[in-house]
C-alpha cells in the first residue's frame, strides 16, 4: 500500500513522512488511490481542517479523530492501530503546550514503524519543523505555475542559441 503524491513520488508503509504540499494535490492523491478503501485509514485533525471536506470518505475503513489539544493528539497517536495515519498539522494545538511537542514527534515516529504516517501541512511553521525532525522522509512539493509569457521563453531560447525545433550544436 502506498500513496502517490505525483508521478514518481510515492509514500511507503512503515515510514513517518513529513509532507508540505498544496491542498489540491494532497486531496487528489488521497482521492485517486483506490487502495485506501481496503485499508484502515485514520485522519487526525485539529481545531480546523483545510482538506477534510474534500476527501472522499465513503469507505467504511475511514476513521476521523479530532485532537483539540496536543495531549489529545498524543493519546490518539498512541492508540492508533491503522494502516495509514494521516495527521493534518494544526499549530494551534501547541499554544501553551510546547512541552508536549517532543513526545508527539516521538509518537509519530513510533506509529511510523507499523503504518504509513503522514504529517501534512500546506505551509511550514515552527511547530511543524520541530515535529518533522524525526521523520524518515521530508517531502516538499511546490506547485509550478504555467508560464503565462510565452514570448519570454522564446526570447530566452534564442539567447541561448536554441531553436524551437530542437537543440543547436555549439561550434568549437
Amino acid at each position: 500500500m502506498q500513496i502517490e503524491l505525483r508521478k514518481g513520488l510515492a509514500l511507503q508503509p512503515g515510514t513517518f513522512n513529513a509532507v508540505i504540499a498544496p491542498e489540491k494535490m494532497m486531496i487528489n492523491a488521497l482521492n485517486s488511490n483506490a487502495d485506501l478503501q481496503r485499508f484502515l485509514f485514520l485522519y487526525i485533525g485539529g481545531n480546523y481542517s483545510r482538506i477534510l471536506s474534500g476527501i472522499n470518505r465513503q469507505s467504511k475503513n475511514f476513521d476521523v479523530r479530532r485532537g483539540f489539544t496536543a495531549h489529545q493528539l498524543l493519546t490518539t497517536l498512541r492508540e492508533a492501530g491503522h494502516t495509514v495515519v494521516f495527521v493534518e498539522h494544526d499549530p494551534t494545538l501547541f499554544d501553551g503546550a510546547m512541552d508536549v511537542i517532543e513526545p508527539v514527534s516521538g509518537a509519530l515516529k513510533d506509529a511510523g514503524r507499523e503504518a504509513l504516517v503522514i504529517l501534512y501541512t500546506p505551509t511550514v511553521d515552527r511547530t511543524f519543523s520541530v515535529l518533522s525532525r524525526r521523520a524518515d522522509r521530508y517531502v516538499e512539493v511546490v506547485a509550478v505555475e504555467p508560464d503565462t509569457n510565452p514570448s519570454r521563453t522564446t526570447r530566452l531560447m534564442r539567447q541561448c542559441g536554441l531553436r524551437s525545433s530542437g537543440q543547436r550544436t555549439l561550434e568549437v
